[in-house]
């Protein structure tokens, strides 16, 4: 088995993608930190290894998060043998696919000229966002939007969890391209 490494806009995250589905067509799971972990026995491997703060599970990759003081010449060969003997021993990613991600919460519900609005930012997001944030080894999810303020929040996860990056794309990338397609929207902001 051969597992491919890309470095993320964030140095302290590395992409790890093993040639198969991690998660396939789920969503993403975000484990911020080990007591998070006991869904995913992969997730739960690679806390495991010291230095590891954070596990992105993707579609086709898994995205690692060390701490700063860890150096990536110590932590990566852990890394990789941990998602190999994952894969090779044939475990499942998650204990249970349906139970809801840490931390999921129950989605708001908007009614008429809001729920459209919501509606174009999610597809958005969906379409124009998350695909390429995807490349980078990190997700981004709608959380609510305000309406009196126009007020846009996202989850921000993965590689992009504490990217020193972010916050321009936040507010140079996807605050710029959520306010031209949708004039309601005035700004984003990330939930943490």
């Amino acid at each position: 088995m051969f597992i491919q490494t890309e470095s993320t806009p964030n140095p302290q995250t590395l992409k790890f993608l093993p040639g198969r589905d991690v998660l396939g067509r789920a969503p993403g799971r975000d484990f911020a930190g080990p007591e998070h972990a006991a869904a995913s026995p992969l997730a739960e491997a690679l806390f495991a290894i010291e230095g590891v703060t954070r596990v992105y599970l993707g579609d086709e990759f898994v995205s690692v998060t060390k701490t700063s003081e860890a150096d990536w010449a110590y932590v990566k060969p852990f890394v990789l043998g941990a998602v190999m003997e994952h894969f090779v021993a044939n475990r499942p990613v998650l204990l249970d696919a349906a139970a809801p991600a840490a931390g999921a919460e129950d989605e708001q519900v908007y009614e008429g000229d809001a729920a459209e609005i919501v509606e174009q930012i999610r597809e958005l997001i969906e379409t124009r966002v998350r695909p390429a944030v995807a490349q980078d080894g990190g997700d981004i999810t709608f959380h609510s939007w305000e309406h009196d303020s126009g007020l846009v929040r996202l989850h921000m996860k993965g590689a992009c969890a504490g990217c020193p990056s972010s916050t321009m794309t936040l507010k140079q990338g996807i605050e710029n391209m959520l306010r031209h397609y949708v004039p309601e929207v005035r700004a984003v902001e990330q939930v943490i």
